[in-house]
């Protein structure tokens, strides 16, 4: 079979990467856990971070059955392909397995942490990392998994049975893989959604009542929300974020293979991706022994041991990547290369930049900080400033990166190659992605170590240390969104690109004169979803939100001693409030990025979707940034308040930077994440729906 061997390799790959994981999960549960109040709590948090996955799976299985029955009535109706319903279902599967997995993980190394963190700062940082890496190569080593298992059967089944006359092989192989990226988006927009609008409903309702009314410190165990709060951090950073990453990751390979058909680079383009892939794999295992910290609680020395594992890995990406693209595609064509490097400096360079807005350690946050000396008000006018700001530098990174990869990989003189460029740009700046997610992932673990330690009621010191890397993981978390945002960019533009394709091998063609009014329209349509969408989940936290601080005031005001310490709160019943609203709240968002694209390319023709696609593309990858970015500065803002600056804790400054911690905690966890999928789902649902629209649009 063509490309067998290298596929071989592939599949190699992802079991090293899930074997490493294995083997980190061992270390971490040779830890020890602490005392038994440690233990107690812990299991509190995984207890409710289960229970919620239970209850959200069981309503993302109805969507699933649904979805499978239409794709199976279409397959039959001969619109797709027999296999598509259950490409579908294999992504859907694989995106939330990698979520929940990571999320167990996750929830059994917070207290581990904390007590880790009674002895030594580095051997905290190990733990957590640990936990961070087992999510990151999860997510890799089950996508490289899901690809080659995909590859494997289809290129058997179409080697075995003939074609339709003028169809090739391998573009069939191609345009049927790219359809369970659809099952993979949409179990990520139920995971982002739902986890979202749980983490900052908790989130928000805690700290309304704990720290502005009755002004006590974060994670305080007299607070009924504090355990929920906890639970949220775990099923939307952890679970949310790795079924968010897996469904980038796999879209990104995908979409390239499908392009280097197109660009008629034939099997071998069909290879590139999914070995660099898999040496991203190889480097991001290597790069997690360069994460050493020293004993000084600083968030720079910190952030320094990250940046070493990053670096390092991109390095060896870099150097396989080279070997990689001069085998399969030859030295004429070297320029593939250029492509993968555009992508790697890409997302590093994101990464620095949300940096530099995000973090207290530069100008733009604490000036910030400083304005809540006037109140709430500017505190919320200047994080909206400077996170708007914040847009233009990754925006013109990831056009440079465009043009770069465009025109290094051949397309001043073979434009379909340059579009492949493009796509192997994104899986160049996915490449590292194990090692990434594991610097973001991590951030929940280090949050949960810290509230473990406060409500245990450890040593000041074990406060310090986890507070020190709770601190990086609010930059870590940053960054980690913008580089979430900007990949999300590439494989969207690499996506609507296959989209293209796939209608010219339906064998229709598109008027895309700007002045069509129907592109016209689907751009406007397009930008406006975005919006639309932001506006559904952040009412849905503000709803949930406010249930929350109901439940917390009454606690307060009912349960005699709990102010004072004397009674115990009911956790529990927080804890439910957000996961029925939670399941609740996601469908509305998640249906609107699977109806949208079907309706609009009925009732206003292929023109107006791919509008719609370009519209939601460009304005859903600025807002994204936006959000992320404003909802991280305003809560680095408060962190550095609460640090010991402008009036410390419990300060008007103190209080004014809460609130506008709070505004931005919907921006930056719930809203802004989930855009990246809504931007990318669109597409896999266009591309997957795209025989059945053509049939049916009412503009022929």
């Amino acid at each position: 079979m063509e490309g067998f061997s290298f596929v071989l390799l592939t599949f190699v790959a992802s079991l090293v990467a899930l074997f490493f994981a294995g083997y980190l999960v061992t270390m971490i549960f040779r830890q020890e856990r602490g005392s038994v109040r440690m233990q107690e709590i812990a299991g509190m948090v995984k207890e409710g971070a289960k229970a919620y996955l239970r209850r959200q799976y069981s309503v993302v299985g109805l969507f699933f059955v649904v979805v499978f029955f239409i794709l199976l009535w279409l397959s039959i109706k001969g619109y797709l392909v027999m296999f598509v319903p259950f490409a579908f279902l294999s992504g859907g599967f694989f995106s939330g397995l990698s979520g929940y997995i990571g999320m167990s993980v996750a929830t059994s190394s917070s207290e581990r942490t904390a007590q880790a963190a009674t002895k030594s700062l580095n051997g905290a940082l190990r733990v957590a990392f640990s936990a961070g890496a087992v999510m990151g190569l999860v997510v890799v080593g089950l996508g490289l998994l899901d690809l080659s298992i995909w590859y494997t059967i289809l290129n058997w089944y179409y080697s075995k049975y003939s074609l339709p006359l003028g169809i090739d092989k391998i573009g069939a192989i191609t345009s049927t893989m790219l359809c369970f990226g659809m099952g993979a988006s949409s179990q990520a927009l139920f995971a982002r959604v739902g986890g979202g609008i749980f983490t900052k409903a908790a989130d928000v309702g805690a700290d309304l009542v704990g720290k502005v009314e009755k002004d006590i410190p974060e994670d305080d165990p007299r607070n009924p929300a504090v355990i929920a709060d906890q639970v949220g951090d775990n099923v939307g950073d952890v679970a949310g974020m790795g079924a968010d990453l897996y469904e980038s990751y796999v879209g990104s390979i995908v979409a390239s293979m499908a392009l280097g058909v197109a660009g008629g680079f034939g099997v071998r383009g069909v290879i590139v991706p999914m070995m660099i892939a898999a040496g991203g794999v190889i480097a991001s295992i290597i790069g997690t022994f360069f994460v050493r910290s020293e004993e000084k609680a600083d968030q720079g020395v910190l952030l320094k041991a990250l940046r070493r594992g990053i670096f390092a890995t991109a390095f060896i990406v870099a150097f396989l990547s080279y070997f990689i693209v001069k085998s399969t595609l030859g030295i004429n064509n070297i320029g593939v290369y250029g492509a993968v490097i555009s992508g790697l400096v890409a997302g590093i360079l994101i990464g620095l930049s949300t940096e530099f807005f995000t973090s207290a350690k530069y100008r733009p946050t604490r000036s910030v900080a400083e304005s809540s000396l006037t109140g709430s008000a500017t505190v919320i006018i200047n994080g909206l400033a400077i996170g708007m700001i914040s847009t233009a530098i990754p925006v013109i990174i990831v056009v440079g990166a465009v043009l770069a990869s465009f025109y290094f990989s051949g397309g001043a003189t073979n434009f379909n190659a340059g579009l492949y460029g493009v796509g192997i740009a994104g899986v160049g700046m996915l490449s590292t992605l194990g090692i990434t997610l594991a610097t973001d992932a991590y951030g929940p673990v280090a949050d949960n170590a810290g509230g473990n330690a406060e409500m245990s009621c450890l040593d000041e010191k074990v406060r310090q240390r986890t507070d020190a890397l709770d601190a990086l993981g609010n930059t870590t978390a940053a960054t980690g969104k913008g580089f979430a945002i900007g990949s999300a960019a590439l494989t969207a533009l690499a996506l609507i690109v296959a989209y293209f394709d796939r209608i010219i091998s339906l064998g229709k063609t598109l008027d895309n004169n700007f002045m069509n009014p129907r592109l016209i329209g689907g751009l406007f349509v397009g930008a406006m979803l975005p919006f639309l969408f932001c506006a559904l989940t952040m009412r849905a936290v503000g709803r949930a939100a406010g249930k929350v601080v109901i439940e917390v005031r009454r606690q307060f005001k009912e349960i005699e001693g709990l102010m004072e310490g004397k009674a115990k709160a009911d956790y529990a019943r927080c804890v439910s409030i957000v996961t029925a609203v939670a399941q609740k709240e996601m469908i509305l968002p998640t249906l609107l990025a699977v109806v949208s694209p079907i309706l609009v390319g009925i009732l206003m023709g292929l023109e107006a979707e791919v509008g719609l696609l370009c519209g939601a593309l460009v304005s859903g990858f600025v807002l994204a940034l936006l959000m992320a970015n404003s909802g991280c500065i305003w809560d680095n803002a408060k962190k550095y308040i609460e640090s010991g600056n402008l009036g410390g804790k419990g300060s008007p400054a103190h209080k004014s930077s809460v609130v506008g911690d709070t505004v931005g905690d919907p921006f930056k966890d719930t809203a802004g994440p989930s855009l990246n999928i809504l931007i990318k789902l669109m597409s896999m649902v266009s591309i997957v729906f795209a025989s059945f629209i053509i049939a049916n649009t009412i503009f022929k």
